[in-house]
């Protein structure tokens, strides 16, 4: 398309808001005469009369309604654009919103943050730390942080970290009077802690496999918190074997506090991604972020 037909369909959607040509003229910064030729040669060129004139205001005929249709959101996205663009070249400011989990808070989020915000003091960062899921637009999110296999498909959805995977432990004193399993079936015969989810109040069920095949296994003990932290130190004093992402037990791991079962039985599986909705136009300081976080996979 011609620079010379975009100045004809500005013009036209121009009249039209304002339904006068004098008004739409001064908008403009142009004659109501050149305007008026602008539109006889946009109806030259279509073939079809877009604009009625009455003594008191100007419509659009049928086909210049069908005209807007089109016209008007994509004149509009033009511009939003244009303003994204020019915002780029100033110093990126304002608050971000963001839902996540704790984990991906503390393990992918803040080591990003920490560097950002000492550079860039204008940005604001809102975090909530939630386990279950949450509608970002309806409540006002710049975007959310969950697994990657959890994310709605008409999401923007932006890789931010690595694989993970699960550890199922349990410390040294619970297996001084148990045997540790060796395959997930084993697990009926042990005390488990399990993770209540806030979706429904329901379990966790282990995610398991091996070679391909995988298994939800449900387990039973004394014991279920919806907190990792509250479980972990359950674990620690011997009430029953956890499982939980590979990173909250390492350090314990490599202290003796925990011991590891089942580790060929807990495959890599999809990590964190930061989602967003396509639709939505986002500012210089949201597209700092993200291209920060995207750098630290």
């Amino acid at each position: 398309m011609r620079r010379e037909e975009l100045v004809d369909l500005n013009a036209f959607l121009t009249v039209t808001e304002e339904q006068n040509f004098t008004r739409a003229a001064a908008r403009l910064g142009t004659s109501q005469s050149a305007l008026s030729h602008t539109i006889r040669r946009l109806e030259t060129r279509l073939g079809v009369r877009l604009l009625t004139r009455t003594t008191r205001r100007v419509a659009p005929t049928q086909a210049g309604e069908q005209l807007l249709k089109t016209l008007g959101p994509a004149l509009v996205s033009i511009a939003a654009e244009l303003a994204a663009i020019s915002e780029l070249r100033e110093k990126p400011a304002g608050t971000i919103r963001i839902t996540t989990s704790e984990h991906a808070a503390s393990a992918v989020l803040w080591p990003v943050l920490a560097r950002l915000l000492p550079e860039y003091p204008d940005i604001n960062v809102e975090l909530s730390v939630d386990l279950g899921f949450t509608d970002i637009v309806t409540e006002r999110f710049d975007a959310g942080i969950r697994l990657g296999e959890s994310i709605d498909k008409d999401m923007v959805a932006v890789r931010i970290g690595p694989n993970l995977r699960m550890a199922v432990v349990g410390a040294p004193s619970y297996f001084a009077t148990k045997p540790r399993p060796l395959v997930p079936q084993d697990l009926s015969q042990h005390q488990c802690i399990n993770l209540r989810l806030p979706t429904a109040g329901g379990i966790y069920a282990w995610e398991l496999g091996q070679n391909g095949h995988e298994l939800k296994v449900r387990v039973d003990g004394q014991l279920a918190s919806n907190n990792v932290g509250v479980i972990l130190r359950a674990a620690k004093a011997g009430f029953g074997l956890a499982c939980v992402l590979d990173d909250h037990v390492a350090e314990a791991v490599a202290q003796g506090e925990l011991v590891r079962v089942l580790e060929d039985w807990c495959p890599y599986f999809t990590g964190y991604h930061l989602y967003y909705p396509s639709r939505r136009q986002h500012s210089a300081a949201f597209t700092l972020l993200v291209n920060a976080l995207r750098c630290s996979e």
